[in-house]
């Protein structure tokens, strides 16, 4: 992250994960935690109150990531974009602050879920449904869908730990709440054909619109007008062990509600002919979403630091996310 004047290195300290790391090195877990006992209309108050000195953080990424997805608007509406992503990005700052401590009747209450059912059916056939994920709405919430599965069913994430032991057992924690499993992601296959070894039925997120590293990428699509990386782990992992595939199509109606829908995407994974046929189905999907409400999306993540020339030949595959 670029260095920042002292003030804003203060309310960059608020921002997701880098940002959420300095908060609690330097507030403390208790004070967030009691924080967090706030109802989420006085934390969105306090959100209000950051949100201008927030408007530097990543400011070039957001802007840069904005113009080229988006090169048919105009300055002022990119501006406009920007600022709505700021603005729902310091609300998402606050709800995951009031998910340390929110019962399960509120959480319930906010997150709501459609297309279960026809998931839980799948699970019939199949030992596994997988959901793709993006980082949009508050993707956080989502680890909540195990207090609506049949007994039985299992809930479970793949995640990527982070740096700070004390940082990643709090988010740990946090997703973990209401029964989700967190699999750390260097360990999922192992652990997906453990759970299949063992008559487990499960449903597992895969959040997988990030940068993959460079010896990870195996393929390229063209996605909000740009040439990029994407990760492949989620339908290769499908394919070998069997699995429905979804993906999780959010909105935000108001304030803290969110509605999840369950898109089936294929039944069973290797009735898929191409060789990355759901991954590009994915990117597809998601770039609908991100268009119908762009400022839910997380601009601020360096999507496109890889670039195909600087590769030397890796991940030549490619193919049209927005074809």
């Amino acid at each position: 992250m670029p260095k920042t004047n002292d003030a804003l290195g203060v309310c960059a300290a608020l921002s997701y994960f880098c940002s959420v790391k300095r908060l609690l090195t330097s507030i403390g877990f208790g004070f967030l935690k009691t924080l967090s006992h706030l109802p989420l209309s006085a934390l969105y108050v306090l959100a209000d109150i950051l949100r201008p000195f927030v408007w530097g953080y990543r400011r070039k990424v957001v802007m840069q990531n904005l113009r080229n997805s988006f090169p048919d608007k105009s300055k002022r509406q990119i501006a406009m974009m920007a600022r709505d992503f700021y603005h729902f990005f310091c609300d998402l700052i606050a709800e995951q602050i009031k998910f340390l401590t929110i019962s399960e009747k509120e959480i319930r209450q906010r997150m709501r879920f459609e297309g279960i059912e026809e998931m839980e059916k799948d699970l019939e056939e199949e030992p596994f449904v997988f959901i793709y994920l993006g980082h949009y709405g508050n993707w956080e919430w989502i680890s909540t869908l195990g207090l609506w599965l049949r007994e039985g069913h299992h809930a479970a994430q793949l995640y990527k730990p982070l740096h700070d032991s004390r940082i990643d057992a709090l988010f740990l924690r946090m997703r973990s709440r209401f029964g989700a499993e967190c699999i750390e992601k260097n360990i999922a296959l192992r652990r997906i054909v453990q759970m299949k070894q063992e008559g487990h039925k499960a449903v597992i997120g895969f959040i997988s619109d990030q940068t993959p590293r460079a010896e990870s990428i195996h393929h390229w699509v063209e996605f909000l007008h740009q040439d990029t990386p994407i990760f492949t782990g989620t339908e290769r992992i499908a394919k070998k062990v069997g699995a429905a595939i979804y993906f999780a199509d959010v909105e935000r109606p108001q304030r803290g509600r969110y509605v999840c829908r369950f898109r089936r995407m294929e039944a069973h994974a290797s009735d898929a002919k191409g060789e990355f046929e759901l991954t590009e189905h994915y990117m597809r999907l998601l770039e609908e979403m991100i268009r119908r409400r762009a400022s839910l999306w997380l601009w601020s993540h360096r999507r496109w630091k890889r670039k195909r020339t600087d590769l030397n030949g890796l991940g030549s595959s490619s193919g049209r996310a927005n074809a």
